[in-house]
């Protein structure tokens, strides 16, 4: 069955690069890239992800497995446009995705066929029809939601997303892009509930992938007052 998945590296506080890059200068400069960098080194690592990319050298370990596993899971992707024009030059004619890639974005452009079966096709009537027409372009297979950590919040705010993977480095930024912000725009009392299915830790990285269980109501209890009366209140106080 096709699922809508997503994974993310972030930070032990939360984020997945650091400050925002406003456009002056060079990106690779920059605060963002300094800790986008720092909580990715693990896949950079990976052999499975240097042989994607055509590079040389790089660990064949769990990690690498976890990243080989990424990969063939994903029958078609959907992305935002910040990261496609980001990436295009460097991924150059043969793009590491090797399955179509739906662009989410406000600005139309043509399709563009690359090498090794990718393909970016520019969708401008929202998330929901870029996420359905990967579903028909998957053959079976999963939509990756590859990013950047904006529309990962989009995705999981519209109620698309089915499975969600966190790798969690342990390091603290401070401050950054953060994965889950006030953008999911949840009412007072409201939670996305997710529920663990596997976890595997390694020295670098540990890899948490959650069923998304959806929107949910938060209702006080009495757990933990053994009284029946509402925590941190007692007869006395009325």
């Amino acid at each position: 069955m096709t699922m809508v998945t997503a994974q993310m590296s972030v930070s032990l506080d939360g984020f997945y690069a650091g400050a925002r890059h406003n456009g002056d200068g060079n990106w690779l400069e920059s605060a963002e890239a300094a800790g986008f960098f720092r909580i990715t080194r693990w896949v950079i690592d990976a052999k499975a992800w240097r042989e994607r990319q055509g590079f040389a050298g790089g660990e064949r370990d769990t990690n690498s497995d976890i990243v080989a596993e990424t990969f063939e899971a994903a029958g078609a992707y959907v992305m935002g446009r910040r990261m496609a024009d980001g990436g295009e030059v460097p991924w150059g004619e043969d793009p590491p995705f090797r399955a179509p890639v739906f662009v989410v974005t406000h600005r139309p452009r043509e399709t563009l066929v690359r090498q090794g079966g990718t393909s970016f096709t520019y969708v401008t009537d929202g998330i929901a029809s870029a996420v359905e027409q990967a579903r028909a372009a998957a053959n079976g297979k999963n939509v990756a939601v590859a990013g950047g950590g904006s529309l990962v919040r989009q995705v999981l705010k519209a109620g698309l997303l089915d499975e969600l993977e966190l790798h969690i480095v342990p390091v603290v930024l401070g401050t950054g892009m953060r994965l889950l912000d006030a953008d999911l725009e949840l009412a007072d009392k409201e939670a996305i509930e997710l529920t663990p299915t596997r976890v595997i830790h390694t020295p670098p990285v540990t890899h948490v992938r959650y069923t998304v269980n959806g929107r949910a109501g938060l209702v006080l209890d009495d757990r933990g007052s053994g009284t029946g009366e509402t925590p941190g209140r007692s007869a006395a106080d009325e």
